[in-house]
């Protein structure tokens, strides 16, 4: 009796083994989709999921979409993530966004970067998105302003300030409304020239030049990241002083930066993807705003074009280029 007892109880032990194996092979990796206008994805995205516990291709699967910088791709390329039945959408720019609710209104899409999320039409709120979108804005009050004022503190002979943007996106143009209201104050201008995509931006320098500015100032775009390289040197070429809104510029040669942080909104986008994926609602998920701000000088680009930057603003940095 006690024989059978034994092997009945190593019988079930064996049945308990074999459905315990079944459930965790067929338990679901989750596949998220990423979308955005640029080649690359910032590299903080994958840290902020590994900090989580998430490795690509372990326990999560990570699908790569780009537009190539042609942002009439970004329907195709939606439809695409959709076919392969992603459990979430992440996406770069506001472009991205805005493609992907347009294809769908249940699977969720965390934005990593966004213009106006409001203004675009891609949420109800910040603090009650609706919908299934949600994430990080880009916005932040007076981020543009200071940036100006960083401007005029480096360059302290500027008057004239070209703002190289785009017509066509909805947030430059409310940031050009804004410098040019508070420009006076600083005893600056602000005056637009258009700046649409690569093809732009040899004619947009020369404009500049032409009209007499003292300095100029690149938007917060991070479909121009990818090309930082030509912008920066167009910069030098022209001994034009150019302040951005990103690192990644001053980082290739150019002169100043002040703006949010990229690497970590794109780490706080992984949180978005790690409370979803646990059952939270985008709806329901408050739309954050930035919280980490860089100030970044490039002194060789500086002595590039004949500027000396004050030591009050050297000793503002958070990093000096040398």
């Amino acid at each position: 009796m006690t024989k059978k007892i034994s092997l009945l109880a190593a019988a079930i032990l064996i049945l308990d083994f074999i459905h315990l194996a079944e459930a965790q092979q067929t338990k679901k990796v989750p596949r998220i989709g990423f979308l955005s206008a640029t080649p690359s994805i910032n590299p903080a995205f994958l840290e902020g999921l590994h900090a989580l516990g998430y490795t690509e291709g372990k326990n999560i699967i990570i699908e790569y979409r780009s537009a190539q910088d042609k942002l009439e791709r970004h329907p195709d390329l939606v439809a695409e993530l959709i076919s392969l039945k992603v459990d979430i959408i992440v996406t770069q720019g506001t472009p991205a966004a805005q493609a992907a609710k347009k294809a769908t209104s249940t699977i969720p899409i965390v934005m990593a970067t966004s213009g106006d999320p409001v203004g675009s039409g891609l949420v109800a709120s910040l603090a009650r998105p609706g919908g299934n979108v949600t994430g990080l804005s880009l916005l932040a009050t007076d981020v543009e302003t200071k940036r100006l004022e960083l401007l005029k503190e480096a360059v302290s002979r500027v008057s004239r300030v070209a703002y190289l943007s785009n017509p066509d996106i909805v947030p430059e143009m409310i940031t050009l409304k804004n410098l040019q209201s508070v420009g006076p104050a600083l005893g600056m201008t602000v005056e637009a020239v258009e700046m649409r995509g690569p093809g732009d931006f040899e004619s947009a320098f020369a404009t500049a030049v032409r009209d007499r500015v003292h300095a100029a100032m690149v938007p917060s775009n991070s479909s121009l990241i990818p090309h930082r390289q030509e912008i920066v040197a167009l910069g030098a070429k022209h001994r034009l002083p150019v302040a951005y809104g990103y690192g990644d510029f001053p980082e290739a040669g150019g002169l100043m930066s002040y703006g949010v942080s990229l690497p970590d909104l794109f780490r706080r986008a992984a949180v978005y993807v790690d409370k979803i994926l646990k059952g939270a609602k985008p709806a329901e998920l408050p739309v954050e705003q930035p919280k980490k701000f860089e100030f970044i000088i490039n002194l060789k680009a500086a002595k590039q074009i004949g500027l000396t930057i004050p030591p009050n603003v050297l000793a503002r940095a958070d990093r000096v280029i040398k």
